[in-house]
């Protein structure tokens, strides 16, 4: 059984994810801790419950997401995870913090390797499936936990929205046929987004303008 944590982070209020089960083992998705407070925090639960990181990976390369890596990187010696389709953007984070936000970034990102669609991340006794969603970025993925029904889903869907695809390497018409994919997943899926709160595929696709199936 999965373990879950989330950390509300940043001024965006982006959710990072620590995803652990009886093994120990654990997944750090989008890491957008901005402050040392906020990195700390994420450090300390993962030392308290004698967690052991396998993995840190990012649904895609916004800064918002992928702000506290360098902490992740020097603490545990975790290099970035992210599919090939964001590499500029990641190498671009410096730029994209100071012009949206002001935000200082003095760190460069350390990639580990770069994913594609239908790669799967292990740890523990679980998988994550890959799933490349791109619109609201050109590598926007989701992680997809099919034995447990569970779906990470960054900035792709949120509960009753869907990321923006205003941005730089952004498409509405891309990002459609990602919530296409996604529909035809169970109802029962819960999904956890990069902002907001948890919702799931059944109340999505019923109740969400932009789903249908």
């Amino acid at each position: 059984m999965l373990n879950i944590k989330t950390f509300e982070v940043n001024p965006l209020h982006e959710n990072c994810y620590v995803v652990s089960d009886d093994t120990t083992e654990c997944v750090i998705i989008d890491c957008g801790a901005f402050t040392p407070e906020e990195q700390n925090e994420i450090i300390e639960y993962i030392k308290s419950e004698g967690l052991k990181p396998k993995h840190l990976v990012a649904t895609h390369g916004h800064f918002d997401h992928n702000l506290g890596i360098d902490a992740m990187y020097k603490e545990f010696g975790l290099k970035l995870e992210i599919h090939r389709g964001d590499e500029r953007v990641i190498r671009e984070i410096k730029e994209q913090a100071e012009a949206m936000c002001g935000i200082i970034v003095g760190f460069v990102p350390q990639i580990g390797q770069f994913l594609n669609g239908n790669d799967e991340i292990c740890f523990g006794s679980h998988t994550l499936k890959v799933i490349a969603t791109p619109g609201h970025s050109m590598g926007g993925v989701c992680y997809y936990c099919e034995e447990e029904g569970v779906l990470f889903s960054g900035d792709t869907l949120f509960r009753l929205s869907i990321g923006r695809t205003d941005f730089p390497g952004g498409s509405m018409f891309m990002i459609i046929n990602s919530l296409r994919y996604l529909c035809q997943l169970p109802d029962s899926v819960t999904v956890y987004p990069g902002h907001g709160p948890q919702t799931n595929m059944g109340y999505e696709v019923a109740h969400n303008p932009y789903l249908d199936r």
